[in-house]
């Protein structure tokens, strides 16, 4: 009967049998690092932080890689933090801003930034400050609605044709080229112009009507390589059917593209409403925007610049947030950037 105790009959691969050589021929310091990938002792959580498996030992996905890269990044973190603060003045703009931006003092035209009013006064004699404030919930409602609205439209259309394929597919494709055919700023020239009234629910629907198309596009293209991978196939054999498949297996990795377009688009169509606003074709008074503001400062540049400085600035901090947000996604979403 033998001793379980004895060297060589405990099943250790780090024992030493008697005459001396390891069982499994490896040596000791080696056996033990076939525990951990890439050499790293037990405990050593280092290789796990570096894209290797996350908690329990099961491997990260593309989403939680792409959170890790992004808390890294200090671009995301800038243009985050900002964006947040965007919301937050958007929703509550009284936070920070306890006058009426309809309060006006003609006695105080066009002065200058004094006590009380940083910003100054407009030509009416309301004050500057608290119009950009205000300014921002039209022009973050505007975009973050159009996003959206653009965003499912063109997944929904362009998933559709990317999965199905045929005449649908064809179809689409013929449509989607006419509307690419119509110049977006062109296009609110003429449709905003014929409308009686323009409120931000009509500045909303035209650019979703024109928007969908470049997201109908990413979107079909992400869905027909998606569809061809290996575990789609595997699950159409399996005997899964077209809704299973398009919603579990290829929608979640197609949606990224459409992620990073709709982010970076959102500025845009923001840029866009302060556009047709200042051209006098998207919203009108007393609705407040940083596009009329800097309509109607246009002609006191000479005068009274700080009219025009403080709602372009804040115009262009706020598109630029989005668009460096966009830029980070994108780098942590495709994974050739890595």
């Amino acid at each position: 009967m033998s001793d379980p105790t004895r060297p060589g009959e405990t099943g250790d691969p780090g024992e030493i049998n008697r005459t001396g050589v390891n069982p499994t021929g490896l040596a000791m310091g080696e056996a033990d690092t076939l525990e951990r990938p890439d050499g790293h002792a037990d405990g050593d959580t280092d290789w796990a932080r570096a894209g290797g498996p996350g908690p329990a030992g099961k491997p990260r996905s593309l989403w939680q890689d792409a959170w890790q890269d992004l808390r890294r990044n200090p671009v995301f973190l800038l243009s985050a933090l900002l964006i947040l603060f965007l919301v937050v003045i958007s929703l509550w703009p009284g936070t920070i801003a306890t006058r009426s931006p309809l309060q006006c003092d003609l006695g105080r035209s066009l002065d200058g930034p004094a006590s009380g009013h940083w910003f100054g006064f407009d030509s009416q004699g309301c004050d500057v400050y608290t119009r950009v404030v205000y300014g921002a919930r039209a022009s973050v409602t505007v975009g973050v609605c159009a996003t959206a609205g653009a965003a499912v439209a063109g997944t929904v259309l362009g998933g559709l044709a990317g999965f199905f394929g045929g005449w649908w597919d064809g179809l689409l494709s013929r449509i989607t080229d006419i509307f690419f055919g119509i110049p977006i700023l062109l296009g609110g020239l003429v449709l905003l112009s014929v409308l009686p009234s323009s409120t931000i629910w009509t500045v909303i629907g035209f650019i979703v009507l024109l928007g969908w198309p470049q997201v109908a596009r990413i979107a079909r293209g992400a869905v027909i390589t998606a569809k061809q991978a290996d575990y789609v196939m595997a699950a159409r054999a399996l005997g899964a059917g077209n809704t299973r498949l398009m919603v579990r297996h290829v929608l979640p990795n197609a949606i990224a593209p459409v992620i990073v377009v709709a982010t970076i688009a959102l500025g845009t169509y923001i840029a866009l409403e302060a556009t047709l606003s200042y051209l006098g074709v998207g919203l009108k008074p007393p609705t407040v925007s940083w596009g009329i503001d800097i309509s109607a400062a246009a002609g006191y540049i000479r005068n009274a610049p700080h009219m025009l400085l403080y709602p372009a600035g804040a115009l262009s901090l706020t598109v630029l947030a989005f668009i460096m947000l966009g830029d980070a996604v994108r780098d942590a979403l495709d994974p050739k950037l890595r």
